[in-house]
């Protein structure tokens, strides 16, 4: 390469620190980062670092701290370890393969970021809403049915209520006791309450005046007026005048 003062170079890794460098040597072994060679890596910087100089590179500060670092962390794993010596190179070599494991993930990290989709570039904002209004109408469907059927429901709701008795023709307790207490009277023996029970009318008068006929019978023995007589559950109940 020509010596020459006004030479153009250009720096086309974008390197910005000796870390990023370190980096891209490491990956050059290709290898896992957590099992690279410290010793090569010192190797490969320190060409570099040398190559740089050759070519009359200014080269920065922290590039020659790092290759002093590097030279001093291949001497202390070359050389006999001390056990009381601190710190530990093999504690310094791991802790320069996680510091190019967290630059690589950071910088993987931002690849991803810039590879995205960019706004107003490959994708685009939805325009501004141009306010449509909403017009609600309702609209009622029914049929006569439903017309009359919905005037029963509110007709039924305000209706006044009036509950009408339908008369039955049915005998009182006053009569069945006036009737008992009168028939009684011809009767010397023992008679059966069906006797007193009146003639013709309806199902539901006879069946009036059978309930009304022996609550009079219960009534008039209350009243010691009349003796009952039954021979046992259900059977016919005999009514007469105590002697």
């Amino acid at each position: 390469m020509p010596d020459h003062p006004d030479q153009l170079v250009l720096d086309l890794n974008g390197w910005e620190g000796p870390l990023d460098l370190l980096l891209t040597l490491a990956r050059a072994q290709k290898v896992d980062l957590r099992a690279i060679s410290i010793l090569a890596l010192t190797e490969q910087y320190l060409r570099h670092i040398t190559q740089a100089r050759a070519m009359k590179l200014e080269v920065a500060a922290d590039y020659l701290v790092m290759a002093a670092w590097l030279a001093y962390l291949k001497s202390a794993l070359l050389l006999p370890r001390d056990p009381d010596a601190e710190p530990d190179p093999e504690e310094l070599a791991l802790l320069l393969q996680r510091r190019l494991l967290r630059l690589a993930a950071m910088r993987e990290a931002g690849a991803r970021l810039v590879a995205r989709d960019r706004l107003g570039r490959d994708v685009f904002a939805r325009g501004a809403p141009e306010g449509l209004r909403t017009v609600r109408r309702t609209a009622y469907e029914a049929d006569l049915y439903d017309l009359i059927a919905a005037y029963g429901r509110i007709s039924a709701r305000t209706r006044p209520v009036m509950h009408i008795v339908a008369h039955r023709d049915v005998m009182t307790l006053e009569e069945a006791v006036a009737r008992v207490s009168t028939q009684l009277g011809m009767e010397l023996d023992w008679t059966a309450l069906e006797r007193f029970l009146p003639d013709g009318g309806s199902a539901d008068y006879r069946r009036s005046a059978l309930a009304s006929s022996f609550v009079a019978a219960l009534e008039l023995a209350r009243q010691g007026r009349v003796v009952l007589r039954q021979q046992g559950p259900f059977a016919p109940l005999y009514l007469r005048v105590p002697t």
